[in-house]
């Protein structure tokens, strides 16, 4: 198996990571309530709050899984480029 085939699987798999994290985020999203009354159980309010932070920590691991499938497909690119002209 040669580098570029090895760099297909490795974004391949960076890439399904990020679409299952994706995915997990906008699940997350649909249970996180647009106002909260002033009149609703400390209870709801609370798991409000969690629930913005889980949400809020995905945000690192989304934007390190965006750069590094964009730099592995760069690269790939690079290298498909590099081989093509080498041939020529």
């Amino acid at each position: 198996m040669d580098t570029l085939h090895m760099l297909l699987v490795a974004w391949g798999v960076i890439t399904a990571v990020l679409i299952c994290v994706l995915i997990y985020r906008s699940t997350l999203s649909t249970h996180e309530e647009d106002q909260i009354f002033l009149d609703a159980n400390d209870t709801i309010s609370s798991e409000q709050r969690a629930l913005v932070t889980r949400i809020e920590k995905l945000s690192r691991p989304i934007t390190a899984l965006v750069i590094v499938s964009g730099a592995l497909l760069v690269l790939m690119a690079g290298i498909w480029l590099y081989q093509g002209l080498k041939s020529f």
